[in-house]
């Protein structure tokens, strides 16, 4: 127990749940409480040691305990208010559930002797937690709050990492008889035994064209230099899926490529692929299902091995594959391309060329740029060293939160968020939560006025659109001022018509503290 808590007989639960977030590790909450949920605010005002972030909506506060989770290494906690707090933060959920972030969620709920009468706000809050959570518990005492949040923070950081969320009645919280939980060890990621290796390396040996696919873990810069020696070694392509939730990549790390989002590209470069080698990654599946269209871009007579799953210790296998293949030579990663900034006229590519001369070092990239941003991530390996970030889940509106959450999590990195303009209106409010805390977040709003992937979508499916159907595609009439609307919430922002006007307003955003916003006219 530590100096400050209180004797058990006089602490209450939402005490015990705040000692016991801090003894394990948990000291960053990002919180939009309610009623049922004021005594865990009044215990974090009277115990010191959690940071708490308010978002305005509670899509931002997932989002950025998502975003603050991919970078930190550990899990934030959230503070949502009821099941309908949960329902409005579910989108920003699924999206972490889908990057395997860990994250601990304490939700408010009706009083148990409260629950009965069927106040407004009564939810089947378990059933929607169950929908993103991979661990779910309802507290039944004060006494039992501190305890059931230790096995939340377990359950958070079991491979390959999970969502967690406790949901707290408020007579469980306010009630006397808590208890701090002491923390529990962390279960470490299973290793892949020898004769899964064995099977991976014959299938690299057998002469068919091999996809290694790679996820999770295996994206970061060292597994990722063992994946890049063995494709070398071995004639194997060697991609990434379609959205990930963390890539190390740029100067000294080794680049590589994503599935296509599109379904007809995808299929064109898997079309020879005769067998799959699975890295931490699961089956590749096409976003939507399309008329006369396959469900997968993997071949229909492809064979898939696994070598791990995304639970495994990706690092471990993809160093015994090298191994069991004769440990192949080490492969020279690139160094800082560098070059000339893009002018002129707007353009994905152009964008992508001043990204590379002009992003900072270790910097990190929210990107959620969508149908512009598709030239970019290939086009920015040879920038200086950082990290990728993307939203996993399809989720849109998850790129500000994301964004927010990796800043508090690494204040002295430049986080640069690419932004669509439809994407941003969904959890707009995040800018607000940047200006409150001076995270230093440079965001990029790529406005060209329109749901540009849904007009792509229309053809896919084989629509013939009229003027009903494009107007749901519109984002004029009126236009969305994002200079005025992040100055509204506190973020100096500017437009750029021309590829000079963003690399000077690039350029002057990373020399200060505190969040800007860049609308770019696409």
């Amino acid at each position: 127990m530590s100096a400050t808590a209180p004797k058990p007989e006089t602490m209450n639960g939402a005490e015990s749940l705040v000692h016991t977030l801090l003894a394990s590790g948990v000291d960053t909450c990002f919180a939009n409480p309610g009623t049922s949920e004021m005594h865990f605010v009044a215990a974090l005002d009277r115990i010191p040691g959690m940071r708490c972030v308010l978002g305005l909506f509670e899509g931002v506060v997932t989002g950025a305990a998502d975003g603050y989770a991919r970078i930190a290494g550990k899990p934030a906690a959230t503070l949502l208010h009821c099941g309908p707090g949960l329902a409005n933060a579910l989108a920003n959920l699924h999206n972490g559930r889908r990057a395997n972030t860990m994250m601990v969620n304490c939700v408010g709920d009706q009083a148990t002797y409260h629950r009965p009468l069927d106040a407004p706000l009564t939810a089947d809050t378990e059933g929607l937690a169950r929908s993103v959570s991979g661990w779910v518990r309802t507290a039944s005492s004060a006494a039992n709050v501190g305890a059931d949040a230790a096995v939340a923070v377990q359950a958070a950081q079991t491979s390959p990492g999970q969502i967690a969320t406790l949901i707290l009645p408020s007579d469980t919280c306010w009630d006397s008889g808590g208890v701090i939980g002491m923390p529990l060890p962390i279960p470490k990621p299973a290793t892949v035994d020898g004769h899964v290796v064995r099977n991976a390396a014959a299938a690299l040996r057998n002469g068919k064209k091999t996809l290694i696919l790679l996820a999770n873990a295996a994206l970061r810069a060292e597994p990722l230099a063992d994946a890049v020696r063995i494709a070398q070694a071995t004639g194997a392509m060697l991609l990434a899926q379609g959205s990930n939730a963390r890539v190390e990549r740029g100067e000294g790390r080794h680049f590589i490529d994503r599935i296509p989002y599109p379904v007809d590209q995808a299929i064109a470069r898997l079309k020879d692929v005769e067998q799959v080698i699975l890295v931490g990654a699961v089956k590749p599946v096409i976003f939507f299902a399309y008329p006369n269209k396959p469900g997968t871009p993997v071949p229909a007579n492809a064979v898939v091995h696994v070598l791990s799953r995304p639970e495994h210790d990706q690092a471990q296998a993809l160093a015994a594959l090298a191994e069991e293949l004769g440990q192949p030579a080490a492969v020279p990663a690139p160094g800082f391309i560098g070059g000339e900034v893009g002018r002129g006229k707007i353009t994905s590519e152009a964008f992508a060329a001043s990204l590379v001369a002009l992003l900072p070092e270790n910097a990190i990239v929210a990107d959620e740029s969508v149908t512009f941003g598709r030239a970019i991530y290939p086009n920015t390996a040879g920038a200086r060293r950082h990290d990728w970030l993307t939203v996993t889940g399809g989720a849109i509106g998850g790129g500000i939160p994301l964004a927010t959450g990796c800043a508090v999590a690494a204040p002295h990195r430049r986080v640069v968020n690419l932004e669509a303009d439809g994407s941003a209106m969904y959890t707009l409010q995040g800018l607000w939560t940047q200006a409150r805390e001076k995270l230093n977040v440079t965001t990029v709003v790529f406005a060209n006025r329109k749901y540009q992937i849904l007009l792509g979508e229309l053809a896919n499916v084989g629509a013939n659109p009229g003027r009903t159907a494009l107007d749901m595609m519109d984002l004029g009439n009126p236009d969305i001022d994002f200079v005025k609307l992040a100055n509204g919430m506190g973020v100096e922002a500017a437009r750029a018509d021309t590829m000079e006007q963003f690399n000077d307003l690039f350029t002057q955003s990373l020399s200060r503290e505190g969040p800007f916003l860049i609308e770019l006219m696409t």
